[in-house]
């Protein structure tokens, strides 16, 4: 397999390319991923598991929440920007841009405003810690950091400069672990913690915010921003685009990246606190993974654009099968080596943290392999499908976590997490495929 890989990679400059910008992005990840496992070994030895689980619920309330409101502009971006940069409409592409960064900007204040109003909820149902609910605001400065963060990861996709986001990566890496390893030498507080990840957000935030504009002054000249939106006609197709992502992103933080909320709703903080070292570990498949997607997309979208359906087809096989090698590679060594690893992040006491890591890698392992379902569905202009399957599958996943968490706790979880991976991942890569064949087949008729 890895011979077939080898000579992939020798003949097919698009997959060459895909590789080659997800090297860029994996070489700066890596190192982020190694401070990381530094900060999280810090952090956890410093907390102890009720600590580490309540700062992952104040953390992850708050991008829960903007994700309900989001609309995920990002792939509105790449969708649409990137075909009407492929079709050289830079007015098109410049109304665009301006949208959806004022609607993300909205978005964030907005969410801040509600995570603000909600913190005495969130402290006594899911922290279940009294004098805490300051933190749930303050930790929310990092929405109004984050302001443009999706425009501007999409903007550097389709301007072939999503490099750019690992090094901005890998800086705020590097100033969150000076500050947590100040605070672990110095006994740092609680708060001192939750202010290296605010300060790791608002660096985020607003370098990906520069490096977008530099781009966008770059491909749409000094006044892009001035362009006027009736210079899209199409703005239903659009709206309707940006809703079905909003709600599909709704449903999938709730189903699927709030899990530290719900387990600390279901169970303790200390055990989030487990749950949150098997979710951390679990996720390093992500670091391979992620570059791959974003790379990926934009490539997808070209050739749906370009109604080259044997190219996406073989396009897609050599991707998969790039993937399915890595992520069952990284799936063996977690069951061979995960105590070893959980040891190492955290300490002995968190070793309960191995059995919902087991359970959590193979769900994520088969969902990192067939990453492409979503996107691939995007670009064929089935936005409403995902929702469909992710909410069937996801009140499945919280109908049995009412029954199960309670009584296995967070095996229980993992278990369920993955089961909502491999079912709504299946299904939505089997519609995709099913797309492009029908494509196909009919453009095929209609050329005889």
């Amino acid at each position: 397999m890895f011979q077939k890989l080898s000579s992939n990679l020798r003949e097919d400059n698009l997959l060459r390319r895909v590789v080659s910008n997800s090297l860029h992005l994996f070489s700066n990840n890596t190192i982020a991923l190694a401070l990381s496992v530094l900060q999280g070994a810090l952090v956890t030895r410093l907390l102890g598991p009720s600590g580490f689980g309540l700062l992952g619920i104040i953390m992850f309330y708050a991008s829960t929440v903007n994700s309900i409101f989001s609309f995920r502009m990002s792939e509105l971006v790449v969708r649409y920007g990137g075909e009407y940069l492929e079709k050289g409409e830079k007015n098109k592409a410049s109304a665009l841009m301006k949208a959806a960064s004022l609607t993300e900007l909205l978005v964030s204040v907005l969410a801040f405003i509600i995570v603000a109003l909600t913190a005495f909820w969130a402290e006594g149902n899911i922290a279940k810690t009294s004098g805490i609910a300051w933190m749930f605001t303050i930790y929310a400065i990092g929405l109004l950091a984050n302001f443009n963060v999706e425009t501007a990861t999409g903007v550097l996709q389709v301007t072939d400069r999503i490099k750019w986001q690992g090094r901005i990566n890998l800086m705020q890496s590097i100033v969150t672990t000076i500050v947590i390893i100040a605070a672990f030498f110095f006994n740092g507080a609680f708060e001192t913690i939750l202010f290296a990840y605010l300060l790791s957000k608002t660096i985020l935030g607003l370098g990906m915010f520069i490096a977008a504009q530099v781009q966008l002054k770059r491909v749409l000249g000094d006044g892009w921003w001035r362009e006027s939106f009736s210079a899209i006609a199409e703005w239903r197709e659009l709206i309707r685009f940006a809703v079905s992502s909003n709600v599909s992103a709704t449903i999938i933080k709730i189903f699927r990246e709030s899990e530290i909320l719900w387990v600390g709703f279901f169970l303790t903080t200390e055990a989030a606190g487990y749950y949150r070292v098997a979710y951390t570990l679990a996720g390093f498949l992500a670091i391979v993974s992620d570059p791959f997607i974003a790379t990926t997309f934009p490539e997808i979208n070209r050739l749906v654009v370009q109604s080259a359906w044997a190219r996406l087809k073989d396009f897609l096989r050599k991707v998969t099968s790039l993937s399915l090698a890595y992520n069952f590679a990284i799936a063996i060594g977690f069951v061979l080596f995960g105590q070893w690893l959980i040891r190492i992040y955290s300490n002995e006491s968190f070793i309960p943290a191995y059995p919902a890591l087991i359970a959590l890698v193979i769900g994520l392992a088969f969902n990192y392999t067939l990453f492409w379902n979503r996107p691939l569905l995007l670009s064929l202009g089935l936005p409403e499908f995902p929702i469909k399957v992710t909410l069937i599958v996801g009140l499945i996943k919280i109908a049995l976590a009412f029954v199960l968490v309670p009584q296995y706790g967070i095996v229980a979880a993992g278990a369920l997490l993955s089961f909502y991976y491999i079912a709504s991942v299946g299904i939505m890569a089997w519609r995709g495929r099913t797309e492009i064949f029908n494509r196909q087949a009919r453009e095929e008729r209609q050329g005889l």
